[in-house]
């Protein structure tokens, strides 16, 4: 038989161990790769859902004004009682009711091209609002990409200032050693204890650095700013085969605020026809039925009528002039942008194509550095230890090893944002 007292301890065992894994599963950091990342900024940045609005907003514009394209129905009821003034043939007249029902058709057959023109200045907004999107998401990729590797950066000079630390630590220890036996003097003791505060003093930046980093990869990805992530993927140099002509034609081509630039012209000449219209007549066919009775609901005694209207404005004070000319100035605006436009982003393509192969060049030669850094600060340390070598030979060593380092690792770090960010200057579309 068992004892309760047995089974009580195992369930509380069992409730313990449930309790632990549970927290060790809620305490484990999130991982993310770097499309990952990419894809929940796209999911939770509010940035999205504002370019969607005035995405749909524009297409309910363009509908808007493809309704004067069509036909307009109307129905009027209208319910009315009156009584004529007394006179001398009805000296008491009676009130009368009249029920009256009326539908009314009217179709622009011809607008002067006001019609055209607005539908046309509609559609091409609307197809801004739809780059303007694209461009949203473009951003916020290069937002996500730069965060998630300005973690990995900081990431790594937090591991450089700890191996300092750690070196210098090991450095200080052989340096106390000998000077207790006698073979160095104090001054090397005090030299050293002075760079390893100086190593731990940036130590704690370094570790400031990387949880700032974090907190703002965090926010651009809609994450708690406390959240510990995980990062799947390290600094690494893979080479972009494209030269800079390449990447000009393909922004001209794909780069969203060009294509705006160009829809932005194209609608303003649009508005144009628009305003040239109040020089033209205007042809509208209209029609309707009326149905009239004392009798509620007033559905006898039908009639109907038909109408050919044109309309024509002789003066209006030169309003339809000033519109005309205000769409005009407006044209020369967006062609100027339009001009803008293209040499702002052959200059931002240029930049980020030019930064990329700098970083490219000194990805190289600070890889080389690393190699022999490191072997000297190992040459100055066997030496020290055999009393032919200075302390400070193992010190400048030192910090000649962790400055390779921290220049390797910053050239890597330019080379990744230089090359997101001239995939956003090129218009690289986001895939989803």
């Amino acid at each position: 038989m068992t004892h309760p007292n047995l089974v009580k301890k195992t369930l509380a065992l069992a409730a313990c161990g449930l309790l632990l894994m549970n927290a060790a599963a809620l305490a484990a950091p999130t991982e993310l790769t770097l499309e990952d990342s990419i894809a929940l900024a796209l999911k939770n940045n509010p940035m999205v859902k504002i370019a969607e609005s005035d995405r749909e907003k524009a297409s309910w514009v363009v509908r808007e004004a493809q309704a004067g394209q069509g036909p307009t129905i109307t129905y009027n009821h209208k319910d009315a009682r009156a009584r004529s003034a007394p006179s001398t043939l009805n000296p008491n007249p009676t009130p009368n009711n009249d029920f009256d029902n009326t539908v009314s058709l009217s179709l622009s057959l011809y607008s002067g091209g006001k019609i055209d023109g607005t539908v046309g200045k509609a559609k091409y907004d609307f197809k801004v609002a739809d780059l303007g999107l694209a461009e949203t998401k473009q951003q916020l990729k290069l937002d996500a990409t730069s965060a998630y590797f300005k973690v990995l950066q900081t990431r790594n000079m937090l591991q450089v200032r700890q191996e300092s630390v750690d070196n210098l630590t090991a450095h200080l220890r052989n340096v106390q050693a000998q000077y207790d036996v006698g073979t160095v003097a104090k001054s090397d003791v005090l030299r050293s204890e002075v760079e390893l505060a100086n190593a731990q003093q940036s130590l704690i930046i370094a570790q400031n650095d990387y949880d700032l980093a974090m907190a703002g990869l965090n926010n651009v990805v809609g994450l708690p700013l406390d959240t510990e992530i995980k990062l799947k993927e390290e600094l690494k140099y893979e080479q972009a085969k494209l030269t800079l002509d390449d990447g000009v034609k393909f922004a001209m081509q794909y780069r969203p605020d060009v294509l705006q630039a160009d829809y932005t012209l194209k609608g303003a000449k649009e508005s144009v026809k628009a305003a040239r219209s109040g020089f033209l007549p205007s042809v509208t066919l209209s029609g309707s039925n009326n149905w009239t009775d004392e009798k509620f609901p007033g559905s006898k005694n039908s009639n109907w009528s038909v109408y050919l209207t044109t309309s024509l404005t002789l003066f209006d004070t030169n309003l339809t002039l000033s519109k005309v000319k205000e769409a005009e100035a407006g044209v020369v605006k967006a062609n100027e942008q339009f001009r803008q436009t293209k040499d702002s982003v052959s200059l931002e393509v240029r930049q980020a194509y030019l930064s990329m192969k700098e970083a490219e060049k000194r990805i190289e030669t600070s890889q080389v550095a690393v190699a022999k850094a490191d072997e000297d600060f190992k040459i100055a340390q066997v030496r020290y230890s055999a009393g032919v070598g200075t302390n400070l030979d193992v010190i400048d060593a030192q910090l000649a090893l962790a400055q390779a380092k921290t220049n390797y690792i910053q050239a890597l770090y330019d080379y990744n944002t230089s090359k997101a960010k001239l995939d956003k200057a090129m218009g690289v579309a986001v895939k989803e």
